[in-house]
């Protein structure tokens, strides 16, 4: 959106966004390192779903993963994401932090010969699986590749408790094969987000939406960035000379969709964007507009970007 400062008797341009206001990230992109983490402890956990290293010193080793990898990564992630507004983010990496500091005790206490309640542990998954049901429906709005990474979580969770109900161990296969699944996801997801802007290519491809989410209604700036823009040819072409409001009338006849742009002009020129040519007899429509120094710098700055350097 544009802002105004004053000084002395005109007024400035002093922000140089249409719309809303652009949000600033605190932090780097923290996905990537909650998602490598997630990856170390789905390989900490790979053996032992297998079947293999079920020993008290695997067992230990796969806890100190877990929390320092699986939960710490995740939890650092989580804290990032919501400091910099990313609630889907934030929501599911601390959540999932959290859980996976459960699989650290889990398997610390197992280690030391000690076995936590099975009707307890299931009824967390139970629940965990329902939020996590949801948040898969939401990923699907942003990616299906997300999606499918929470839909790996789904069916893991949906393994363990179907060995739960049905008081078997006939799922334990496909659990370790979605463990292993959720690590390749992870790493996938956070290759891509962490070498496609450096390759400036795709190099790790993530689908588009799975879901379209219905349009959120906006404000048109278009006329405004029209205005602007055709005053910028003028003045390229004829420097301060104002432009006849009826020209201009004329020259944004098909972006004005038959409204005037007299409110729009007079509008941007109280912000200090354009300088208006009383007509003879004062009425409101001014004779002529031109942009002014500060219009003329805000819009190389939105348009040609020169406050931007590579």
């Amino acid at each position: 959106m544009l802002g105004v400062t004053m000084e002395g008797p005109h007024a400035m341009i002093s922000k140089i966004e249409f719309g809303p206001a652009a949000h600033r990230e605190i932090f780097a992109e923290p996905t990537p390192l909650g998602l490598i983490g997630l990856a170390l402890g789905c390989a900490a956990l790979t053996p032992i779903a297998f079947g293999f290293r079920l020993t008290p010193a695997g067992l230990s080793t796969a806890a100190v993963i877990c929390l320092l990898f699986g939960a710490g990564c995740q939890f650092l992630a989580g804290l990032m994401s919501f400091a910099n507004k990313n609630l889907y983010g934030g929501t599911l990496f601390t959540a999932f932090a959290f859980n996976w500091t459960l699989n650290w005790w889990a398997l610390n206490s197992l280690a030391r010969g000690f076995v936590p309640d099975a009707v307890v542990i299931h009824a967390v998954e139970a629940v965990s699986l329902v939020v996590f049901l949801v948040i898969t429906y939401g990923f699907g709005f942003y990616s299906t590749l997300l999606f499918a990474f929470l839909a790996d979580i789904d069916l893991l969770y949906a393994c363990k408790l179907a060995n739960a109900l049905s008081g078997t161990r006939v799922f334990d296969v496909p659990i370790a094969v979605f463990t292993v699944g959720l690590g390749a996801l992870s790493l996938w997801i956070a290759f891509a987000l962490l070498v496609n802007p450096t390759a400036g290519r795709v190099v790790f491809p993530i689908a588009g939406p799975l879901f379209a989410a219905a349009p959120r209604p906006s404000f048109d700036t278009s006329r405004r960035r029209a205005i602007f823009a055709e005053l910028y040819r003028h003045w390229r072409e004829q420097g301060f000379r104002p432009v006849g409001l009826d020209e201009l009338e004329r020259a944004l006849a098909e972006s004005a969709a038959g409204r005037s742009i007299l409110p729009d002009v007079q509008y941007l020129a109280e912000l200090g964007g354009l300088v208006l040519t009383p007509r003879p007899g004062g009425p409101d429509a001014p004779a002529g507009v031109r942009l002014s120094a500060a219009g003329i710098d805000f819009f190389e700055q939105v348009v040609l970007k020169k406050d931007q350097f590579a």
